[in-house]
């Protein structure tokens, strides 16, 4: 009777626990496109929209996310059914003047990425241990450098295991101080309800959305994970893939999107009419004088830990996009010295950095549609995607998006044209 009654115990558990470790030695690739998701620039947007509007502009961080899910998930399956990243495919599709043409937008968009990651890891190490600005961001660039050491040299899953980890830090860093803040529960749902505050608001929602829906790792995914499961899959086995990317993604994203409403609830809850919190410097000041040394310093280590991971990311990024558009590729520290510069220069120049995040947001904004609207259309292909083809809901839905996306773009760019912002 004991072994009747113990034996379904022992491999029932066993049953169940077989499909979710199979998940979960499949996850990674999302995780290393999410860090994208957390990077200094959505510090910067965040804490500006939460300090200067309260609860304003939540609901833009949660359709941000919302859209970012979606288009990720479509971004890996395409590397997956395909075996081609997005670039290479428009390489193969597009003429020489057109693929450069195309480069060179998806390097400024490349350009605009690692000023804002730079800078904010700057800003971390000097509010840390007070290190010039411009000393900083070169230390920012020569430990990226090292992170990407890892990824060409011991291949992409430890370079995945360091950014999840470097992830879990941010995370730590960003939201502890959410727990010592005075949260209006209230007026946060309220913040759901689309709705704007005048042009300000218009230029925060477009540098939250770029900051959020980062054209770069619109490009990336695709070879994140095609690099990371390989190619030419049996149904069965890419069945079991496209699975497990669901959860990578939606497990990656729920984390990046906590982390983000999470900065912003902090700044409304916190800093909201406090003076000086237009800028990070100024609002770890003010969590400082407001929630204490310890919250404060946590606060920039997670600044820290974003800007690392996010530079390396946005490199791993540039790389792809060059290699699957002009069939070039550079070694990586001539890239990361070249990437470097710009933001370097910002740093010496005096420009408030924050500002210059927030601007590098904006100029990510106007960048997706050239990454998503080709995104669409390839998965929209029957020739191309085969059975996995996006269906007519799928392909709605992702047109949608395009539509709010490029319509939030034009009144950005007619706003700033007509020195409205």
């Amino acid at each position: 009777m004991a072994s009747t009654v113990t034996q379904p115990r022992s491999t029932a558990p066993a049953r169940q626990r077989g499909p979710i470790r199979r998940i979960v030695t499949l996850l990674g690739p999302a995780f290393v496109a999410a860090i994208a998701y957390v990077d200094p620039g959505n510090v910067a947007a965040n804490l500006t929209a939460g300090a200067e509007y309260g609860y304003l502009l939540v609901w833009v961080l949660v359709a941000s996310n919302a859209m970012a899910v979606f288009i990720q998930y479509t971004s890996a399956k395409l590397g997956l059914v395909t075996g081609s990243s997005l670039p290479e495919l428009l390489g193969t599709r597009l003429g020489k003047r057109s693929r450069i043409a195309y480069w060179l937008q998806a390097e400024v968009v490349a350009a605009a990425t690692d000023i804002a990651e730079v800078i904010g890891g700057a800003i971390a190490l000097n509010l840390l241990f007070d290190i010039p600005l411009v000393l900083g961001g070169l230390i920012v660039g020569l430990v990226s450098l090292a992170l990407l050491r890892v990824q060409s040299s011991r291949g992409q899953r430890p370079f995945e295991f360091v950014i999840m980890a470097l992830l879990a830090i941010i995370a730590i860093g960003f939201l502890v101080g959410l727990f010592f803040t005075d949260t209006q529960w209230g007026e946060a749902a309220e913040g759901l309800v689309p709705r704007f505050d005048g042009a300000p608001t218009v230029l925060l929602a477009a540098s939250m959305l770029g900051a959020t829906v980062m054209p770069h790792v619109i490009y990336l995914h695709s070879s994140l994970s095609r690099d990371r499961h390989g190619s030419g899959h049996a149904h069965g086995r890419l069945k079991e893939l496209l699975h497990a990317t669901k959860w990578d993604v939606v497990l990656s994203l729920i984390i990046a999107g906590s982390v983000n409403i999470g900065m912003l609830m902090l700044a409304a809850g916190a800093l909201r009419g406090v003076a000086g919190t237009d800028s990070i410097e100024g609002a770890y000041l003010a969590i400082e004088g407001a929630l204490g040394p310890i919250i404060a310093a946590l606060f920039a280590v997670g600044l820290l830990a974003s800007g690392l991971a996010s530079t390396s990311v946005g490199c791993y990024a540039g790389a792809s996009i060059m290699s699957g558009l002009i069939h070039r590729r550079i070694p990586l520290f001539v890239r990361r010295s070249i990437t470097l510069v710009p933001a370097l220069i910002v740093l010496a120049s005096g420009v408030s950095p924050t500002w210059a995040l927030v601007i590098s947001q904006v100029v990510l904004s106007v960048g997706i549609p050239f990454a998503l609207v080709p995104l669409v259309r390839l998965t929209s292909d029957v020739q191309l995607m085969g059975v996995h083809v996006s269906r007519v809901g799928v392909k709605v839905a992702a047109w949608v998006i395009v539509a709010l996306i490029v319509a939030l773009n034009a009144v950005l760019l007619v706003l700033t044209f007509t020195g409205q912002v």
